[in-house]
């Protein structure tokens, strides 16, 4: 891996995570009125994605190695 790749994973979740910073100080002062699931969801949603793609690459693997 370049350190280009790893400068632009870095960028998305640290905007993702201020992205969410900026959601949850906005809920707080009563400007916006979301669930808190979509407040949260900048900080969520990176995680779950990675976690679905790694479920998918692991099933694949898994089946790729059976004879």
């Amino acid at each position: 891996m370049t350190d280009n790749q790893k400068t632009n994973v870095t960028v998305s979740f640290n905007f993702s995570f201020m992205l969410g910073l900026a959601f949850i100080v906005l809920k707080l002062c009563h400007v916006i009125e979301w669930a808190w699931i979509w407040v949260l969801a900048p900080i969520w949603i990176p995680f779950a994605l990675l976690t679905l793609l790694l479920l998918i690459i692991g099933i694949i693997a898994l089946f790729a190695t059976r004879p």
